[in-house]
């Protein structure tokens, strides 16, 4: 194989980056061909590692040919990522113009262009959309990888939603508990109450119910892999009395009514073309004093109402999901006969969140690729770094909400509720 000698910064592959990001960098790139880009010293650096990465992303232009070279590995970063992706700044939509995109095709052709094999990661699905088989095989492309794998992410708390933080939370684990007992004052639980968690993950909200309020709870899920570490959970708690995790569909659960109903982190899978159908189900399953509290990720107005197909969050992390402006969830809310009493933000607790979950991945990284591999691991690195990046400039947002039935006789938010 024959050694490139170093090339001047000025000549080479680094020019053409130079037209496509500028010269004032808050990292160093290196390329393949020897030549570089940014400061010299700079501690966190890109890699253009091979060809590969360059056919991706002429072959696949926006977000996803970059995501699918720095997934191979063709692309990479060393040290912060979170100053790296800093660079979407300067490429704000991600698009490149026509000229340099053609510069960057003749410098992959120049070392014998192939169109590159997309990263064996990424989700192909089949069906109708939303249908019963292709949700469950959605939830399973993200879900179903390994329980390991999200202890190493996740931690102790085992929960995988935006945590609540307040300055006298020390750690993830408590920001997640502060989470769940948010949730159980919203839906005023006390013992012998029946509730209901949709998409139950590992058994977190249920069991922090049943705990510390004594209610009976169902939570149900579409992952095998959650439902198995969710029912073991559930008998180290000594909780397999008041405890029930099913591997169920929302729309086949018919053994109603329950006195409250929780949706953490789920809402995002629904789709836009579900969402009466999803909150008619609800509506159905609520005793006639019951709450409903859905905690969902949503997109600011104007943003398009889902994420793009050919996105890489709908390729390679949560396949077919979609994200609805807040008031637009308001309004299905409301069609389903429900009254929306409470709405709030949770915008910079999931930044933090997310954060959080990127320092365990990195201080785990060598097991995390030990359990799934470096390409998986890559892509939650990514993904997790930019959503944080994303809720802190409000390109993203969650919103939790609290609803009763509109017929009820009595709502039980006579007074202004302190949650706080």
């Amino acid at each position: 194989m024959a050694i490139v000698e170093p090339r001047s910064r000025s000549s080479g592959l680094a020019t053409i980056v130079e037209e496509l990001l500028g010269r004032d960098l808050p990292v160093r790139i290196d390329c393949y061909d020897g030549t570089t880009l940014g400061p010299p010293d700079a501690t966190t650096r890109i890699v253009l590692r091979s060809p590969l990465a360059l056919r991706h992303i002429v072959t696949a232009p926006g977000e996803l040919g970059f995501g699918r070279a720095y997934v191979s590995g063709a692309l990479d970063v060393e040290g912060d990522i979170f100053r790296a992706l800093e660079l979407r700044d300067q490429l704000p939509d991600l698009r490149i113009a026509p000229h340099i995109m053609y510069a960057l095709a003749r410098h992959a052709l120049g070392h014998g262009f192939a169109w590159p094999h997309r990263p064996p990661e990424e989700a192909h699905l089949h069906g109708r959309r939303h249908s019963r088989e292709r949700d469950s095989a959605a939830i399973a492309h993200h879900y179903d990888i390994s329980n390991r794998f999200y202890e190493l992410v996740l931690g102790p708390a085992m929960t995988y939603s935006c945590a609540v933080w307040s300055p006298h939370v020390r750690s993830l684990a408590e920001a997640q508990a502060a989470k769940y007992e948010l949730i159980c004052r919203k839906l005023a639980l006390h013992p012998a109450m029946r509730l209901l968690d949709v998409g139950c993950g590992w058994g977190g909200m249920v069991m922090h119910a049943a705990r510390e309020y004594g209610v009976r709870a169902v939570g149900v899920t579409l992952s095998e892999e959650q439902a198995e570490y969710a029912r073991e959970a559930v008998k180290r708690e000594h909780l397999d009395d008041r405890v029930e995790i099913r591997v169920q569909d929302y729309r086949d659960i018919d053994d109603g009514p329950y006195d409250a109903i929780s949706s953490i982190g789920m809402f995002e899978h629904v789709g836009l073309a579900r969402l009466d159908e999803y909150f008619t189900r609800l509506h159905g399953l609520l005793s006639s004093e019951g709450r409903l509290m859905n905690h969902g990720i949503s997109r600011p107005p104007g943003q398009r109402a889902r994420f793009a197909r050919r996105g890489f969050i709908d390729r390679y992390v949560f396949p077919d999901s979609e994200l609805h402006e807040i008031g637009t969830v308001v309004t299905h809310v409301q069609q389903a006969g429900f009254e929306v009493r409470h709405v709030e933000s949770l915008r910079e607790h999931y930044a933090k969140t997310l954060r959080a979950w990127v320092a365990n991945l990195e201080s785990n990284w060598d097991a995390a690729v030990s359990e799934v591999g470096a390409a998986r691991a890559r892509v939650w690195r990514l993904y997790m770094a930019a959503s944080a990046i994303n809720f802190e400039t409000n390109r993203t947002q969650i919103h939790q909400l609290v609803a009763v039935r509109s017929d009820a006789p009595r709502s039980g938010l006579e007074y202004r509720p302190d949650w706080s």
